[in-house]
């Protein structure tokens, strides 16, 4: 029995679940977006909330145990066949991320799940996704329609 042993175990070994929670949040901080199964998105996702709240912070105390906490992986990027430095992990989330959610209390990512089911095991998959990069472009878009719809509907009267 596992009776008061918080946390999922997704049948690997504490290492694995270490590495792996890791290269996730580090993965979701730099694309904002990861597709991966319901299991390891709510493992991930307060550790990844976690993160934020502590890059909200942006002292060098908060910046040394992210650090620690994830490691400083480089952001890549192939550019004609080269691979091009873009920055690091924890440079993005201190300086891209945390003032985006500077106002907000909690609540940086979401699980939307998918229809896909993952091929081999049929596992469900979502997608894990830090929230308000997307919204503040729809919340225009959906201003501008209704503005437009009111200026039809006064040009038609």
């Amino acid at each position: 029995m596992r009776h008061r042993v918080a946390g999922r175990r997704l049948s690997r070994t504490k290492e694995h679940r270490l590495a792996m929670r890791r290269n996730l949040v580090a993965s979701l901080i730099e694309h904002e977006t990861v597709s991966t199964t319901i299991e390891k998105a709510k493992e991930v996702k307060p550790f990844a909330e976690k993160l934020i709240t502590l890059a909200k912070k942006g002292t060098l105390q908060s910046r040394r145990r992210a650090i620690a906490l994830l490691g400083n992986r480089d952001i890549v990027d192939y550019e004609d066949g080269t691979v091009v430095r873009k920055g690091t992990i924890i440079g993005k989330l201190f300086s891209e991320l945390a003032p985006r959610y500077l106002d907000r209390p909690g609540g940086y990512t979401r699980i939307i799940p998918l229809s896909l089911r993952r091929l081999g095991d049929n596992g469900q998959l979502v997608l894990l996704q830090l929230i308000g990069a997307d919204e503040s472009s729809k919340k225009q878009t959906k201003t501008t329609a209704k503005k437009r719809s009111r200026k039809k509907a006064k040009e038609t009267v």
